[in-house]
């Protein structure tokens, strides 16, 4: 598994930049930039702060699939993915309207 190809196809997938992700996960940008500059990979503290950012657990981060879900529907995959593109704030708004339900 290519970690640094991974780690940008979730950034992507987010629409995040790479100040976002820096910021999500406590990691200064010059960190991030520097893995990709000198095609180095991430120590395992670093990668769980991109996975906290991404929130998922290192487990899922290296699973095989997409999402890292493994015992997940397709309809449950998808929401998630799309859960994940949303902002903190947009996501109270959508749990609050779906405890409502």
């Amino acid at each position: 598994m290519d970690v640094l190809e991974k780690i940008r196809r979730l950034k992507l997938e987010r629409h995040w930049t790479e100040y976002q992700l820096a910021e999500k996960s406590g990691l200064t940008q010059s960190t991030i930039s520097s893995w990709y500059r000198n095609n180095t990979q991430p120590t395992i503290a670093s990668l769980e702060c991109i996975c906290k950012a991404f929130n998922m657990t290192l487990s899922q981060f290296f699973a095989e699939n997409n999402n890292g879900n493994q015992t997940l529907t397709e309809n449950q995959s998808a929401m998630l993915d799309e859960w994940n593109r949303l902002s903190g704030e947009q996501q109270d708004t959508l749990l609050c309207f779906l405890k409502t339900l």
